[in-house]
């Protein structure tokens, strides 16, 4: 499989799902929006991953990219029914592309509880996952109107929709589930995350986080490695 995937930051890559693609064998191809490059076409590839970043999915006048990028994933998804598999932004992104609304919602920063819907439980994208699971959270917008035909896969208190599907070949998370060691390190860099990770937790912010995603971290890659394998089958099925 040949996966094109749109960053908006430089360390929001995949993360470690980067090993589970190289261990299978996947090529993924990185473009690098926030840096200036161009907006490649889908052809040739199959399918669409798309990470999270420190903008919000309206500030279309300081990223100009944010247009054509929801345009892309529109013709990616609903015209051509290539796989897609979206984090944090690119699950708001998802939803905007399909018709949907994001908005800003109760900020959610730390590794917190979510809850799997009965959609979810049942389907095939969480299967294996137990619920609740743990995830890395380190947001302030969400998706507050589903795209018509999108299913709720996961909850929490503060945020009606941490997981969605559309079809049966495009799956997105609020959530983050591709956290490694060095992931709240990277973060901290970006001006951003650390302004909303200290509002959130104080001046020691990064030492609280990074102390819970090491408590986190064998759930996380297990949770991870589970999702990545439960995706390629559901995207596969059709």
């Amino acid at each position: 499989m040949r996966i094109l995937v749109l960053q908006h930051a430089r360390s929001e890559h995949p993360g470690f799902f980067r090993h589970l693609l190289e261990e299978d064998g996947h090529e993924w191809v990185p473009t690098h929006l926030d840096e200036g490059d161009d907006l490649p076409g889908i052809e040739g590839f199959d399918a669409l991953w798309v990470m999270g970043g420190p903008m919000d999915v309206w500030e279309e006048d300081a990223h100009p990219w944010l247009g054509p990028e929801k345009a892309l994933i529109h013709e990616a998804v609903e015209e051509r029914g290539l796989p897609y598999l979206g984090l944090c932004l690119g699950h708001q992104l998802l939803a905007c592309a399909l018709g949907g609304e994001v908005a800003k919602g109760t900020p959610e920063i730390g590794v917190m509880p979510v809850l799997l819907t009965e959609l979810g439980a049942e389907g095939i994208y969480f299967d294996g996952v137990e619920s609740p699971l743990m995830a890395l959270q380190w947001h302030g917008a969400e998706v507050t109107r589903l795209p018509e035909g999108a299913r709720v896969l996961a909850t929490s208190p503060a945020c009606a929709v941490q997981a969605m599907s559309w079809g049966t070949r495009a799956f997105s998370t609020q959530f983050h589930v591709e956290i490694e060691a060095d992931t709240v390190a990277n973060w901290c860099a970006i001006p951003e995350y650390a302004a909303a990770l200290d509002e959130a937790m104080g001046g020691n912010g990064r030492e609280k986080m990074s102390a819970a995603c090491d408590t986190a971290m064998r759930g996380f890659n297990t949770n991870a490695e589970r999702i990545y394998i439960n995706w390629l089958q559901a995207t596969a099925s059709v």
